[in-house]
């Protein structure tokens, strides 16, 4: 397995389906805060649901389609980024994330997705990622500014949560965009 070195004790690593007892732990402390943005969160709230979550993204994986990565500080997880989707068909992928409350404020998230973007926009050759978020979570719509996307819509009633339809915002930066900043 491999380990990034985020810096300030933090590391990126894979997060598999034989890690749910982990995960499991770090959800029931990130729940509050996480379950409102990311709609697995409160569908993984016993080991079967987090094996068949932290699977999921396996079965992605391995068609090439997704991938799911943990954040850990001082040895704990406390979050992760993932590839929501990835076609190297359309060229398109969309990342998102999620921090429990004791890894914010660290830019672990920002530095993390920029590897992925490094990954998938530079070495995989897609051409498009997008982040979708609502227009209420500012911590993640400031994350999709400091990674240089552009804010090209929102998609009104897009995202069922609660018994009510949220708005989510798209954004994206393309390869050449994301070259060039770098």
């Amino acid at each position: 397995m491999f380990v990034i070195d985020l810096g300030d004790g933090a590391e990126l690593r894979p997060l598999e389906p034989w890690q749910a007892g982990e995960f499991l732990e770090h959800m029931d402390r990130a729940r509050a805060s996480v379950d409102p943005w990311i709609p697995w969160a409160a569908r993984s709230t016993d080991t079967d649901s987090a094996t068949a979550t932290l699977q999921r993204y396996a079965d992605l994986a391995a068609r090439d389609a997704g991938r799911i990565y943990g954040i850990w500080l001082a040895g704990t997880l406390v979050g992760g980024v993932m590839f929501v989707s990835f076609s190297t068909r359309t060229g398109v992928c969309e990342v998102g994330c999620w921090l429990e409350p004791a890894g914010t404020g660290r830019g672990l998230i920002t530095r993390a997705v920029g590897l992925l973007l490094d990954w998938a926009l530079g070495e995989r050759g897609l051409y498009r990622a997008e982040w979708r978020c609502r227009p209420d979570n500012t911590a993640s719509s400031n994350v999709a500014r400091r990674l240089g996307m552009t804010l090209e819509g929102t998609l009104r009633g897009e995202f069922a949560y609660g018994g009510v339809r949220h708005d989510t915002q798209v954004w994206a930066v393309t390869a050449p965009e994301w070259a060039a900043k770098s």
